[in-house]
């Protein structure tokens, strides 16, 4: 197995796992560009997300490095792939990135999930909450 192409602390990514990335970018579900709506061109307080992220192997649904923090939408087919889920998290938290996992239907209040993200940006970064803009404030 080859291994290329530096993707982000220095880890090194098989290519056909790069073209997996790529696809799902181009693929994404109605709910993922929702929410990459509101991620994209640093618009969630400056936070650069990427999206279809391979970290350790697995990719994230969206990532910030700055944060270290993960965010996985999850749809139906999460109940059944749990242990999957469960391997991947593991694997992603044990290089110090957090996941944040946000259930498809939480979605349906796309400022809600924002505050969401905010309060986990906040944790990661040891940043205090009056920096950015306040929000609703719900819990998902």
């Amino acid at each position: 197995m080859t291994r290329s192409s530096k993707i982000t602390s220095g880890q090194n990514v098989h290519p056909d796992k790069l073209a997996f990335a790529k696809q799902l970018r181009r693929e994404m579900t109605p709910v993922e560009r929702r929410l990459w709506k509101a991620l994209r061109r640093n618009a969630l307080d400056g936070f650069h997300f990427r999206r279809q992220q391979v970290i350790e192997g697995y990719i994230a649904d969206f990532y910030c490095d700055a944060a270290k923090l993960a965010i996985e939408l999850d749809g139906g087919v999460h109940q059944e792939q749990w242990q999957y889920d469960e391997s991947r998290d593991k694997a992603i938290t044990s290089i110090g990135v957090t996941v944040l996992r946000i259930s498809n239907d939480a979605m349906l209040d796309v400022e809600a999930v924002k505050e969401h993200i905010r309060k986990a940006l906040v944790a990661q970064k040891n940043l205090t909450p009056n920096l950015f803009p306040k929000g609703k404030g719900n819990q998902i």
